[in-house]
């Protein structure tokens, strides 16, 4: 072993790019995230991109290319580092799609004599005839794949849904953001533009299901791909809030914030028709999982194609922070084939009863249990710098009107009962019995009426919010002559930051539904200035909810109990 002399071997270890380090403590670790430290991985992706040289395809001439731009992020995993995602990393330091995982995504959109002819089939004696395509991968098109690499996820669940315990904080893994990718395909025999046009089709079908790791999440997904996906539902959202923060401080839409409200929406319902384990299993058959030795596939898979998105900082100094403003079409889809193809009415009206209970609550991404200050509240705002808090979505476009099944307090618990039965009614048909006297009890927010009630007013516009004051401010100014209020300010109930609070606020759109003389069967829907005020509350027997929940009963609170029994 040679030895450099003067030089401490700590030392020449510092000197040895972060890529080429083994993963533990004192060398390099990708997915920690350290306050007020400059994370391995930023590190690891300066290194990278500053050696990487300038995009040049590697792609030979002659080829049938076909381009492609991904909508979001694009995650794959090389498999080089133990415990961390990063890209499969090619000659010159580019990152690559490799042909072998574009052929596995082209085999599966074929029919089987599509797939035995341009793939390959088995022969006897534990052989193999190749197919007559060679595929040769994807590289980005130009440089822009050098930025935004370290994405972070956090894992929020439990957390989320059931009791206060994190489920480890934030991690980090190595993906690109929205790369433009070239992709090369050639024959080993001459073929007619005829049948380059059915493989060229038949790419776009596989493009359609998404490329790479976690493509249900919505990595992965090419806005502008044609192919056949099974769409189980489609609407057209507004949406503002919080935006993410990166660990380089930027703000990102993350499109994976659908995907999480519905996930945990789910297990809130299921939790409230059965026990524990069967609620976490239902949901695994939706979502997917990685409970016991395998992994599970979901049934569901999402992506939302942005038309519209501004991103900037709202407050100053220690306050600032990122902001999404996003107009787009989300689309859940069957991401693989159902046990019983007769299932798949049930799973179109669950999905979509679901995500309509996430937008009559509540909301999509950070802060969602909170509508919205700068709409609502806006003196929150006035002469100070504060933090921002809450978020507002609404449906947008004459066919997603169609699909609002609350537009007054009387229509609420009825939704609620809904959305239950048709929950129940997917329970039974995954073969599971649900009596009554057995549901999650002790998860924080299982979707039971004797863990959960909802409370309803009507605000004529936008200023007339009641509740939202009260999240900083008594709600009861004087109890009696000479005795404070009452406050759930800054309380375990209301919750705070780093705390998950027992109570949500939404204040949903109020629509107007009028006869339509042309179509009988088909109303008029109109937007209105007014509001449902609604508060989604489960009550932790504190003595700030007890005291809440006795003046909500009160005629001056001016809401009304629209769901749940006495808790």
């Amino acid at each position: 072993m040679k030895v450099i002399p003067n030089v401490a071997q700590g030392d020449v270890a510092q000197k040895v790019p972060m890529m080429f380090r083994a993963q533990v403590n004192g060398r390099c670790q990708i997915q920690r995230l350290e306050k007020n430290k400059e994370s391995d991985a930023k590190r690891w992706a300066d290194e990278w991109t500053s050696r990487a040289e300038p995009v040049q395809s590697p792609l030979a001439a002659g080829l049938h290319t076909y381009d492609c731009q991904v909508s979001w992020r694009l995650l794959t995993n090389s498999g080089m580092d133990d415990g961390v995602i990063r890209p499969v990393i090619g000659a010159r330091g580019l990152p690559y799609f490799p042909g072998s995982s574009m052929k596995g995504l082209f085999r599966r959109a074929c029919n089987p004599q599509q797939a035995a002819q341009y793939c390959g089939k088995p022969l006897p004696n534990n052989d193999w005839q190749p197919g007559i395509l060679r595929f040769h991968g994807g590289y980005p098109t130009d440089d822009e794949w050098r930025k935004h690499l370290v994405d972070v996820v956090h894992p929020q669940q439990r957390w989320q849904v059931k009791d206060d315990k994190k489920e480890g904080g934030a991690f980090v893994q190595i993906s690109l953001y929205k790369p433009n990718l070239r992709f090369g395909i050639s024959s080993t025999q001459p073929l007619s533009p005829a049948e380059w046009e059915t493989i060229g089709q038949i790419w776009q079908q596989a493009l359609a299901r998404g490329l790479g790791s976690r493509v249900a999440a919505g990595y992965g997904q090419v806005g502008d791909s044609t192919g056949n996906t099974k769409v189980l539902y489609q609407a057209t959202l507004k949406g503002q809030g919080q935006a993410p923060k990166l660990v380089t401080g930027e703000g990102e839409f993350r499109p994976n914030i659908f995907r999480a409200a519905l996930r945990g929406h789910a297990l809130r319902v299921f939790g409230g028709l059965t026990d524990a384990g069967k609620a976490e299993a239902l949901v695994e058959t939706l979502f997917g999982g990685i409970s016991g030795k395998e992994g599970k596939v979901g049934l569901l898979g999402c992506k939302f194609r942005e038309s519209q998105l501004t991103l900037d900082t709202f407050g100053r100094g220690s306050y600032a922070q990122p902001y999404y403003d996003v107009e787009g079409t989300l689309i859940w889809y069957l991401a693989r084939p159902l046990d019983n193809p007769s299932h798949k009415s049930t799973l179109e009206k669950l999905l979509g009863h679901l995500i309509e209970f996430a937008m009559v609550f509540g909301g999509f991404g950070k802060s969602w249990r909170r509508a919205d200050h700068r709409q609502f509240f806006s003196d929150y705002y006035q002469n100070s710098n504060k933090a921002l808090i809450g978020c507002h979505w609404q449906w947008l476009g004459d066919q997603t009107l169609r699909r609002i099944k609350v537009w007054r307090l009387e229509k609420v618990a009825g939704f609620i009962d809904q959305v239950r039965q048709v929950a129940q009614e997917w329970i039974k048909l995954q073969g599971i019995q649900s009596p009554s006297d057995r549901w999650s009890g002790d998860w924080r927010e299982a979707w039971h009426p004797a863990k959960v009630q909802v409370w309803g007013r009507e605000a004529e516009d936008k200023e007339n919010s009641e509740a939202i004051r009260w999240f900083h401010g008594p709600y009861q100014t004087e109890l009696r002559r000479g005795q404070p209020g009452s406050s759930i300010y800054r309380t375990a109930f209301a919750g705070k930051v780093g705390q998950v609070g027992s109570l949500w606020h939404r204040m949903y759109p109020v629509v107007v539904l009028r006869k339509n003389p042309e179509n009988r069967g088909e109303p008029i829907i109109r937007k209105t200035p007014k509001f449902l005020e609604l508060l989604t509350i489960f009550p932790d027997g504190s003595h700030e909810s007890d005291n809440f929940l006795r003046f909500l009963a009160t005629e001056s609170s001016g809401f009304r109990k629209l769901w749940g029994g006495d808790v």
